[in-house]
């Protein structure tokens, strides 16, 4: 099973320097739009057979040109969606840097819990479990590998990369995940296989329909 994690598009509270967490009504921006726009030709011809998306409107947007360009109902699932930041849900950026938390967020986020919300180690628990789920779903739903996409938000697919990559939470500051942005984690028997990382560019590469070769399988390499 090959997962598509997809950012959604710049947003309103992105251009405002705002932490939106769950804040209802918070859109893409212009700029947003147009990334929305773009995922269909960066998948291109890639023969994807579901849509999973978070709850929030700024990911229902971004995945509507995909969902409408391949016939799919996208899939709402409450487990991909963004952090709950409590009390620091809607405040600007430059006056969060200015709480102790925030050193706590950057340098040992797997300590860290919002005021009133979540802490990022729930949040990764839940993400991955939501991930997990939704491909063994699929993979009973249509008996046989599927590459799917699932739409959220950046520290969530940051949190569900490191777990992919087998690395610590501390560390997932250290990965990257820009708005309209794409990672891509294929799930095998053996262990998650991690594909991309902030993939930008404008296309996906044609391969992620193909299973892992052997080589790949065994830390091998034919370069």
């Amino acid at each position: 099973m090959t997962l598509i994690l997809l950012r959604h598009g710049r947003s309103t509270s992105n251009t405002a320097h705002t932490l939106a967490g769950r804040s209802e009504g918070v859109d893409l921006d212009d700029r947003g739009v147009e990334q929305a726009e773009g995922v269909v030709s960066r998948i291109g011809d890639l023969p994807v057979r579901a849509i999973v998306r978070s709850p929030l409107l700024r990911c229902r947007r971004t995945v509507e040109p995909l969902a409408a360009a391949l016939g799919l109902e996208p899939i709402v699932d409450e487990g991909l969606t963004e952090v709950d930041y409590g009390g620091w849900t809607g405040r600007k950026i430059a006056d969060l840097v200015k709480e102790p938390l925030w050193s706590v967020v950057q340098a040992q986020p797997s300590a860290a819990v919002f005021p009133d919300g979540e802490g990022l180690a729930q949040v990764q628990a839940r993400a991955v479990a939501a991930v997990r789920r939704r491909d063994r779903e699929l993979a009973e739903a249509h008996g046989a590998d599927v590459l799917w996409v699932a739409c959220t938000h950046g520290d969530v697919i940051k949190a569900v990369l490191a777990d992919a990559l087998g690395v610590h939470l501390d560390g997932f500051q250290r990965i990257t995940a820009d708005p309209a942005s794409m990672s891509v984690i294929r799930y095998t028997d053996l262990r998650p296989f991690v594909m991309h990382i902030n993939h930008t560019g404008a296309q996906l590469s044609a391969g992620l329909a193909a299973k892992p070769t052997t080589d790949a399988v065994v830390g091998g390499s034919t370069d």
